[in-house]
């Protein structure tokens, strides 16, 4: 049987990096406990190279003693290392740019000097924590051959797990399974990729990386991150088990809740149409919709909203019909003939251009009401 997917949320660090987003304690904690409890298997919770306010908040998270593996981010420098040693923190990952564009114009050194400052910090950090991630920055935009070298090196040094980061949100979904096929064929360590959603394929490209054999991916909750996000946890989860029929550790049915506190926390609120966990997403509007969704609801959805907790809904729209109308009714316990349903058709479609939207059902069934 195949080695399940890891799901590796980075809501606390790369989230907390999206603009007007900075987590308090309370939050973190909050964030960090829901994550886990619906089964979350690594939580990456920041930055302790920021400082001492963010290195108390990481270390006070260690504290919990929460059933998973936390991990903080470093620059390849051996003094933002430090400042994770002194949280506690089980892992870190050890972030080094890899295009010649960051190498070049961002570090302004050169592939030796990286490769022996990887070295250097690797070394350093298996003296000090039990697990280790080697992230590889910008490496959609590097020389292919280059991220072979840096992945053999990082055998040699012991390196846990490898993130392949599209940090510019370039790659697109066939692009990702050809190319990084090549790289989980060489690489004995497990592949994760860490995707960007600029051109909104982050999603797609982590399920592709995951067909083309990577062992993990990064996530964040409703796809919070840096510029517009990263891959939503709850879209790679939800599409792992019925798309690509993966084993799935986390309750799905905890999504909407965890989304709902992120939201809180971050000031930001969900979009109706997000997928799985906007307001939207399993509400019905077209009369063939929900005829057939009334008689099964596989006609029109993939899942049944039960798995992520959620429930269907209906509105009424301009293009509501009679036999909407007694289905509504008889759910709620009531018979009309249909004359009657006739004149409450007629009621709610001069409702609904009134006011120049659909109607919720409870608004429907104020005007059976009201008549």
């Amino acid at each position: 049987m195949a080695q399940r997917v890891l799901l590796c949320d980075t809501t606390l660090r790369d989230g907390e990096q999206a603009p007007g987003v900075s987590f308090g304690w309370p939050e973190k904690e909050m964030i960090a406990r829901a994550l886990v409890d619906a089964g979350i298997d690594e939580l990456e919770v920041g930055v302790p190279a920021m400082g001492g306010a963010e290195e108390k908040k990481i270390s006070q998270l260690v504290a919990l003693k929460l059933p998973v593996r936390l991990i903080t981010w470093n620059r390849v420098v051996l003094s933002d290392l430090l400042a994770s040693y002194r949280t506690g923190v089980e892992g870190v990952a050890i972030c080094i740019p890899t295009s010649e564009q960051q190498i070049k114009y961002k570090l302004n050194k050169d592939r030796g000097w990286l490769l022996d400052q990887m070295g250097q910090c690797v070394r350093n950090a298996k003296q000090e924590v039990g697990y280790i991630v080697l992230g590889l920055e910008d490496a959609s935009r590097a020389d292919l051959n280059f991220i072979k070298e840096i992945i053999l090196e990082a055998q040699k040094l012991g390196v846990d797990r490898i993130r392949f980061s599209d940090t510019m949100g370039i790659l697109e979904p066939l692009q990702v399974f050809f190319t990084l096929q090549e790289l989980a064929k060489l690489s004995r360590i497990p592949l994760e990729l860490h995707a960007h959603n600029d051109l909104g394929m982050a999603t797609a490209n982590s399920l592709a990386a995951v067909q083309a054999g990577f062992k993990a991916v990064s996530v964040t909750v409703g796809g919070l991150g840096e510029r517009t996000g990263n891959a939503a946890l709850e879209e790679v989860a939800v599409a792992l088990k019925y798309c690509l029929k993966q084993e799935v550790r986390l309750d799905l049915k905890r999504l909407n809740s965890i989304a709902s506190i992120v939201s809180a926390a971050s000031d930001r609120k969900i979009p109706r149409a997000k997928p799985i966990i906007g307001s939207d997403v399993f509400t019905h509007t077209s009369a063939i919709h929900i005829d057939g969704i009334q008689k099964d609801y596989a006609n029109y959805q993939t899942f049944p909203p039960e798995s992520v907790g959620r429930k269907h809904s209906t509105t009424f729209g301009k293009h509501i019909k009679s036999k909407n109308v007694v289905r509504l009714l008889k759910s709620r316990g009531m018979d009309c003939d249909q004359d009657t349903v006739n004149e409450l058709l007629g009621k709610a479609l001069d409702r609904i251009k009134q006011l120049n939207r659909p109607l919720e059902e409870e608004e429907f069934l104020g005007i059976v009401l009201s008549s």
